[in-house]
């Protein structure tokens, strides 16, 4: 191969979406237009949320705009307030979804080996003023649940998810979406089961689940009667549309993520310095992600292996650096969090996410991997 040509004449990227069956989603949609209800509550949001709800084994699903907007809605819900433990290896939209709600996060550390919260860092942060713990599945694996859970317990606080990587995941007989007080679910397009842009709060708690609903549309309750303060959270028919269309593809789609996963592992394992952060093969996982870390023992840099994918056409990512507690608001805030967070710290200058799903081929991986270990090779 010509080293001054890319690998691949066309981007490869991260979070490319998932369309499982286009032909029942202008299916769904012509009735939409037929009926003209897009929006306010309509049947395929009705029939989405039951989907979901019966997939995930919850009393309850409510179909929000998006993963944000859910989290949002569910923190004022919940009753939240003063401070709330949180991962600082996350999304920012987790973080920011307390602070605009005036609640002030604080950062615990995670595990090394799974990126998930570390339960004895959480304890570590509980003060008179914590109120809740917010926990991120991720990757496509879930959070210490039962260790979270007896924490929240013993302390009384309320322990809520974030479910936006870990749709379809499940820890032994139970599915993520169940754990907690409630879950929020992202549906948006990079995820590997998208309704084009959409979300959900999912839960048992049934006086949880009818503030929530009162707040997804302004409070209503009935035509004029106003009983809540709210938001419009309303998610659209032409979303629930493509989730629905989506819906019965998942278990092809998690069995694409896999294979893809499995040739990424089998193309890098006799690189120093290079390894594929592995999925406990205890839980059901989505293969979501595929998350490479390079460590101290690699040739080369993870930025400068990064630019070489990217040179290349392969637009793979670094997540999420440089972890939240390094964004601003928070760096000015809590300026001196990562002296608490070194676990933290150290996988932020590790991780590169690597393309995946129904838009890359074996062969595809075959060639990254390829490129990588030529790359990363001792000079």
């Amino acid at each position: 191969m010509d080293s001054e040509s890319p690998a691949f004449d066309h981007p490869i990227h991260v979070g490319r979406p998932n369309i499982a069956r286009p032909e029942e989603f202008f299916r769904l949609v012509e009735g939409a237009l037929e009926r003209r209800w897009l929006s306010n509550d309509g049947p395929l949001v009705r029939e989405f949320e039951a989907k979901i709800a019966d997939y995930l084994r919850v009393k309850h699903c409510i179909a929000i705009t998006n993963g944000t907007i859910a989290l949002e809605i569910l923190i004022k819900a919940s009753g939240l307030t003063g401070e709330v433990i949180v991962p600082s290896w996350t999304f920012i939209a987790t973080v920011h979804a307390l602070k605009w709600s005036g609640i002030t996060p604080v950062f615990a550390d995670v595990d090394p080996d799974t990126h998930c919260l570390d339960p004895e860092s959480v304890r570590s942060k509980i003060s008179e003023r914590t109120t809740g713990i917010l926990g991120v599945h991720l990757w496509g694996r879930a959070a210490p649940v039962a260790e979270l859970q007896e924490i929240a317990s013993e302390h009384g606080l309320a322990l809520l998810y974030d479910a936006a990587h870990a749709f379809g995941v499940s820890v032994g007989d139970r599915m993520v979406g169940t754990f907690g007080n409630a879950e929020i679910l992202s549906f948006h397009a990079t995820k590997f089961f998208n309704a084009i842009e959409g979300g959900a709060i999912v839960t048992d708690d049934d006086d949880l689940a009818a503030r929530a609903r009162l707040m997804r549309n302004f409070g209503f309750a009935g035509e004029d009667n106003v009983v809540s303060e709210g938001t419009n959270g309303k998610m659209s028919e032409i979303c629930a549309a493509m989730g629905l269309s989506n819906f019965e593809g998942i278990d092809d789609l998690i069995a694409i993520n896999r294979r893809n996963y499995v040739a990424y592992v089998r193309g890098v394992q006799d690189v120093a310095g290079l390894s594929i952060l592995e999925i406990d093969s205890s839980i059901r996982s989505n293969y979501q992600y595929v998350v490479l870390l390079v460590d101290d023992e690699c040739s080369v840099s993870r930025d400068d292996l990064l630019a070489e994918l990217r040179r290349n056409n392969v637009l793979a990512r670094r997540y999420f650096w440089p972890a939240c507690h390094r964004m601003e608001p928070y760096r000015t805030l809590q300026p001196n969090a990562g002296a608490e967070l070194p676990a933290t710290e150290r996988i932020a200058d590790q991780v590169i996410v690597l393309p995946t799903g129904t838009a890359v081929s074996e062969a595809d991986v075959d060639v990254i991997t390829a490129m990588i270990a030529r790359f990363a090779a001792p000079r």
